[in-house]
């Protein structure tokens, strides 16, 4: 590897690399439009198109790409060279501002939710000059909002810079109400961490499930399996350690901050980690990453699963959101200090954030929601489906205090002897951390610890945004209002504590006494995609976003009917999958099985050996039975899904008979399938199982 700090970024248009490349006039304008949201002079941006270009020239590019962020939550890109023919017969290359500044892909075949007809095929990228341009593959990409002919948001990254604006508007009001008078933009800050397994390429190839669907739709249980925690930070095999070695390089080389790779607790389970940075620009690296981490691992004949559960039994794969708010003179507004109890400024966005993860939790339990993550929460590995906030013992005092007339101290952690004279004294945080917490307050960020591995974390930060902007705007009238400021901040601090404290909770988070008490709060507890998709047309929600200019009613009405068709499809093909394997792969084996163990048995009989053949009778017996109900379950799911697929009217009645019907069959026969696996010989089984996929690196 070559020298670290020589290449990151290297194939990122960043800062530096404008300064070297653009006349003084033009960077400073360009850094006027990133910095201040001003509109970008038409003649800046034909200079800035061509330094772009010449510059991905050098870097081998050929080719240049508006590269967005659909529906589908996964990226898209259309790629067009640079080359244009002269009249000579040669070529030249070129770039201009307008083709920078503005692309036309076909927006027909992209998930609208009834904003578009499929006939009505024109759709616009639109430069988002705050992410910075990067080549990957032999092209320029140039990271874009999508949008409509009408002008309705068709992607993931619009709605997020519109809550990026509408969260540091209202946390400046604040902020001036406080008397701030040096700040002048608040934005909002994301580490994503992303966890992933690793699989053997040509083990990955033998199951049909995995290729059509990213996860196993049968598959027994191993011998073993995390019981030893002796995966969970363990030592890095080799083959993994190179893959890691690889794609920290490539992660590197766009400008991705690549910090913390490690085992995770899972066997073939990993993590990695970045250093945080601005949400937009947080977004799109975490997208390359997942698309990164597929290419490399092929590169190592490897295969990267991203669905949030692969593998029945053990745990899956979650995505941690670490997001703050910060402001551009460098101050973290949820930074504590060293006596948060009289350190107004944090506790009245700390309050502010708790109120809103209160009121509007059923869109945040939605911006988590997905059909891989219906089998993680809740299940002893990810937080429940149940919002709650985890404070942590010193947090939970000065609102007790708070609510009780007012806060006086703060508890510290001191330091921690470990009783060996060698090693020094550490210093103690003044609060434990919670795994089993959905949200939970690490010093001075929230962990939102619900989010699908697999999806884009545009959606969970376009609501954290759009809700705490809520509050925010809130209490800024209240305090440009009032007479006494500093007593209005006393008043809404203790306010919000008293009517929302119902939402924190510093317990054990899988316990089934949790799901009691907060039935007893009165806190939602949205089990399932399906049922949470209907907050995305709750009138609250849509009163909220709009009233931010976020999402308009219709763009929230479309985002309902995507995500319901999503998981309609999901399921569906889920389903489709596992019949296909059922009768094509797994039948014929069992009955193959079964009848050899027929002939074996009248072989023996035939032999006139007065020979014990209860064994051998009793399994034929039990794979026999089996392989009755196995048909017969494969039967009832074939029935079940054409009732669903055929069912008219509302797409959410559709998408609860996928659910709560197709779902459920798909269920039984895997039972019955898993039981097989566990008797039928293993040369004879048609595909790999868990322990070959889990445990062959």
């Amino acid at each position: 590897m070559s020298n670290l700090g020589q290449i990151f970024g290297s194939n990122v248009f960043n800062d530096a690399v404008m300064k070297e490349c653009l006349p003084k006039a033009t960077y400073k304008a360009l850094r006027k439009t990133i910095e201040e949201g001003l509109p970008l002079d038409p003649v800046v941006a034909d200079v800035v198109a061509n330094a772009m270009k010449d510059w991905a020239l050098e870097k081998g590019a050929t080719h240049f790409t508006h590269w967005f962020q659909p529906m589908t939550g996964i990226t898209a890109e259309k790629h067009d060279a640079f080359i244009s023919p002269t009249s000579d017969g040669k070529a030249i290359m070129e770039f201009s501002g307008k083709e920078l500044i503005k692309g036309e892909p076909d927006a027909s075949s992209f998930p609208s939710g009834g904003l578009r007809a499929t006939f009505e095929a024109r759709g616009y990228t639109a430069w988002d000059c705050t992410s910075p341009a990067f080549v990957k593959d032999d092209s320029l990409c140039i990271p874009t909002a999508f949008c409509s002919y009408t002008g309705e948001a068709l992607d993931k990254k619009t709605p997020l810079l519109r809550s990026m604006e509408a969260l540091g508007k209202q946390a400046l009001r604040v902020l001036r109400a406080l008397g701030n008078t040096t700040t002048n933009r608040v934005i909002t800050t994301v580490g994503p961490e992303q966890e992933y397994f690793i699989l053997d390429k040509k083990t990955y190839e033998q199951r049909k499930d995995l290729i059509f669907t990213g996860r196993t739709l049968f598959g027994a249980k191993p011998p073993k399996g995390q019981e030893l925690e002796d995966h969970y930070f363990g030592s890095i095999k080799e083959k993994i350690s190179a893959y890691m070695k690889e794609l920290d390089e490539e992660l590197w080389k766009l400008g991705i901050a690549a910090k913390s790779k490690h085992n995770e607790v899972a066997p073939a389970q990993h993590e990695l980690a970045p250093i945080f940075t601005t949400t937009n620009i947080a977004t799109d690296h975490n997208q390359l990453t997942m698309d990164i981490m597929k290419k490399v691992a092929l590169r190592h004949d490897l295969v990267c699963l991203l669905h949030e559960k692969p593998f029945a039994g053990i745990n899956g794969s979650g995505k941690h959101n670490n997001w703050s708010m910060g402001t551009d003179d460098g101050v973290n507004l949820l930074e504590p200090g060293r006596t948060p109890h009289d350190n107004q400024q944090f506790l009245v966005f700390l309050c502010s954030v708790i109120k809103a993860v209160d009121v509007y939790a059923d869109l945040l339990r939605v911006s988590a929601a997905n059909p891989g993550n219906d089998h993680r929460l809740g299940a002893n590995e990810a937080p429940p489906a149940i919002i709650s906030i985890f404070l942590g013992e010193q947090l939970q005092d000065i609102l007790e205090q708070i609510e009780n007339g007012g806060a006086t101290s703060s508890k510290n952690g001191g330091n921690m002897e470990i009783g060996v004279t060698t090693l020094p004294p550490l210093p103690k945080d003044a609060t434990d951390r919670n795994r089993t917490s959905p949200f939970a307050f690490t010093g001075n960020k929230f962990e939102f610890r619900m989010c699908p591995s697999s999806a884009s974390i545009a959606e969970p930060n376009i609501t954290l945004n759009t809700i705490v902007a809520e509050v925010l705007n809130e209490v800024a009238d209240r305090l440009e209002n009032a007479t006494d400021a500093k007593a209005e901040v006393k008043t809404i601090i203790t306010e919000y504590v008293t009517n929302h404290k119902r939402v924190v909770f510093n317990g054990n988070g899988y316990s089934d006494e949790w799901v009691v008490e907060a039935e007893k709060r009165g806190l939602l507890n949205l089990r399932t995609t399906v049922e949470s998709i209907k907050a995305l047309i709750s009138e609250k929600n849509i009163a909220v976003m709009e009233k931010h200019a976020v999402l308009s009613k219709v763009e929230m009405e479309s985002r309902y009917e995507i995500a319901l068709e999503n998981y309609i499809k999901t399921i569906n093909v889920e389903a489709l999958t596992m019949i296909e394997m059922a009768k094509r792969q797994i039948l014929p084996s069992v009955i193959k099985f079964a009848t050899n163990l027929a002939v074996s048995i009248n072989t023996i009989k035939a032999t006139g050996v007065a020979a014990d053949l209860t064994a051998q009778t009793e399994l034929l017996t039990e794979v026999s039975s089996l392989t009755a109900s196995l048909k017969k379950n494969i039967a009832v799911l074939e029935e079940t899904v054409e009732k669903a697929t055929n069912a008219h009217g509302d797409t959410y009645d559709q998408a609860s008979l996928f659910r709560f019907d197709v779902f459920e069959k798909m269920a039984v026969l895997r039972e019955v399938v898993d039981t097989l696996e566990t008797l039928v010989d293993k040369d004879v089984w048609p595909m790999p199982t868990y322990g070959d996929l889990l445990f062959n690196i």
